[in-house]
């Protein structure tokens, strides 16, 4: 008999490919097989805001697999993807994104999809602009802005929906979205 465990077995995420060339999806589509143990098949349609190509895939797997398929995805730094965890049992959820000048972003999500911030996070920003505002700039909004994945936000946003304003598969990020 196995014993019980405080943490889910299994959850499941998306990954969005925002904009990918066209000679990296299969080399994509061989790492997200890779990472997911079965074939990812993506069906690829084009990226108006670049005229590249994108694909968004469901999954089901392990907890932690968003990390494993977002460490596979960054080995190409022209990419721009994101990948979800849901919150599963005793585990948060996750999101990743990437963005070529910005590099890779992590971070815990609530049952809604909200960026949340750990107490101890919030605690050390505090200490730090205490102390380090005494000597030095510390701008505490813009540390809350990174820890928040904001930069990443607002460039993905064009990507998300596409400049003709179709394909708005992440309409729950949206921040015009209620």
């Amino acid at each position: 008999m196995r014993a019980s465990s405080q943490f889910a077995d299994a959850t499941a995420g998306v990954v969005w490919i925002h904009s990918s060339p066209a000679a990296l999806c299969p080399h994509i589509e061989w790492a997200l097989t890779s990472a997911l143990g079965t074939p990812a098949k993506l069906r690829w349609t084009a990226q108006p805001a670049d005229g590249s190509l994108r694909a968004t895939s469901d999954w089901v797997g392990p907890v932690g697999t968003a990390a494993r398929i977002a460490q596979s995805l960054r080995a190409w730094p022209v990419l721009r993807f994101e990948v979800t965890e849901e919150p599963s049992e005793g585990v948060d959820g996750e999101r990743y994104s990437f963005v070529p000048h910005l590099g890779l972003w992590h971070g815990s999500t609530s049952a809604n999809g909200d960026v949340a911030l750990g107490e101890m996070r919030l605690r050390a920003m505090l200490q730090a602009a205490q102390e380090l505002g005494k000597y030095n700039s510390y701008d505490l909004a813009a540390e809350i802005d990174r820890a928040l994945g904001t930069a990443w936000d607002d460039d993905l946003e064009d990507y998300r929906i596409g400049v003709d304003g179709l394909g708005a598969e992440i309409t729950w990020l949206r921040r015009d979205v209620g």
